[in-house]
């Protein structure tokens, strides 16, 4: 399980984040990076890969005997992708209603998918559902020596005192 790190009483979560391959083949990467940024959410690691069938297979297991999954194995091995690890206040949700509905034709404007796609597979980022999902998933793109913990300078400025 990935720890939980605490800043001034403040528990933090992290969360997988990977901008998948139409995210960087049509250059939205930086806009990306950019609302997280915007948000107050802290990227504690960041890197390119190119996601091997292996590891496709070990992130979507749960779907390898699915039908869909080739076509899922060919999209996100056919380009590199940028995988991150996130870390804020509620992280996992506030990620997965920054990014809208999975089908980018039904996700709300102002999401991410709403105003980036129109597919349901090609939908720019995948990030994790879960605490648990997100410990799996860091554990496979990331070693824990990859994961640079820092406490941000605006740190004081995410939450009023008396919140809880």
């Amino acid at each position: 399980m990935v720890p939980l790190v605490v800043f001034v009483g403040l528990i933090m979560q992290k969360s997988l984040v990977l901008l998948k391959p139409d995210c960087v083949e049509r250059r939205l990467v930086g806009e990306i990076i950019g609302r997280f940024e915007r948000k107050g959410l802290n990227i504690i690691a960041m890197k390119m890969v190119r996601v091997t069938p292996e590891l496709s297979k070990q992130h979507y297991a749960e779907h390898v005997s699915k039908p869909f999954y080739p076509n899922l194995e060919e999209f996100i091995t056919s380009s590199p992708i940028v995988a991150m690890v996130i870390e804020g206040l509620d992280v996992v949700r506030v990620i997965r209603e920054m990014l809208g509905a999975t089908n980018g034709l039904k996700a709300a404007p102002g999401t991410i998918r709403g105003d980036f796609s129109s597919s349901r597979q090609m939908n720019l980022v995948h990030a994790s559902d879960s605490e648990e999902s997100a410990a799996r998933e860091v554990s496979l793109y990331f070693q824990a020596s990859e994961l640079c913990e820092y406490t941000p300078t605006l740190v004081g400025s995410f939450r009023a005192g008396d919140e809880s």
